[in-house]
């Protein structure tokens, strides 16, 4: 096993600091508490600060329950996060439901996120965030390089960084951009001159074959005697002189290993 796998890394909740009264408490945040009373409304529970927890009856658990005992006992151990911190109450308002990470509210074009990659399509990549829909990166948006495929970039389970490029709430659609956090890559080598692309066709021209060479001599020396003014040949004489060319360059020619 890889040492950095050996190695457990600490839960974020447990790197924070732990609250030493009820003014330090943050929306969201998480709690270890124990239960110390059932009443019809909810269970109040203890969580080491000056002030008791309350978690109403709709907050206990997503699935509706009709009565606390349910789910719940008195010295039962639970995970909880801070609902609503107000000093005027005289106990914290807490949820056993784990809030989202980002509300629609807390959404913001330009903000970076984390995510995991749980599904992947021919258009583009979704990525849970811990919003209440998964934000989605069109496969434009996964590198400044053109992609063809999604699976060239990402796979399902990869822990990836985002960019926030657009909210709608109405439509419910985050979308996201890999791109936008990558540098894009400088061209290194300048573009070549024109003398320099006219030097390489040149010299990536096939060289002729004997036979090509033979047939534009023919052709150049049937040229030159009409503009010399030279008698032309009959008309059945040039094609009867270029096939004794043929003849003589195709016994002669020795093809090239």
């Amino acid at each position: 096993m890889d040492v950095a796998e050996a190695v457990d890394t600490p839960d974020v909740n447990e790197m924070e600091a732990k609250p030493e009264t009820t003014a330090d408490l943050k929306p969201k945040q998480h709690l270890t508490a124990t239960v110390t009373r059932i009443t019809l409304g909810g269970a109040i529970v203890d969580i080491g600060l000056e002030k008791p927890g309350f978690v109403h009856l709709a907050r206990i658990t997503e699935k509706p329950i009709n009565r606390v005992e349910e789910v719940l006992e008195v010295g039962q151990t639970v995970d909880v996060w801070v609902f609503r911190a107000d000093p005027q109450r005289p106990h914290v308002e807490l949820t056993m439901i784990e809030p989202l990470k980002y509300e629609w509210r807390e959404l913001k074009k330009g903000m970076v996120v984390s995510g995991t990659v749980t599904k992947i399509e021919n258009f583009g990549v979704f990525v849970e965030i811990g919003a209440e829909r998964p934000g989605m990166i069109h496969v434009s948006e996964l590198a400044h390089k053109y992609v063809r495929n999604p699976h060239e970039v990402v796979s399902v389970g990869d822990e990836i960084e985002a960019k926030v490029l657009a909210v709608n709430r109405r439509k419910k659609q985050i979308k996201l951009s890999i791109k936008a956090l990558l540098e894009k890559q400088e061209q290194t080598e300048a573009a070549p001159s024109l003398e320099e692309v006219l030097k390489e066709s040149k010299e990536d021209a096939p060289v002729p074959t004997a036979m090509e060479i033979a047939l534009r001599e023919a052709m150049n020396r049937s040229k030159g005697e009409t503009i010399t003014g030279k008698a032309k040949p009959k008309a059945k004489s040039q094609p009867a002189e270029l096939e004794n060319i043929l003849t003589r360059t195709l016994e002669t020619y020795t093809p090239s290993k």
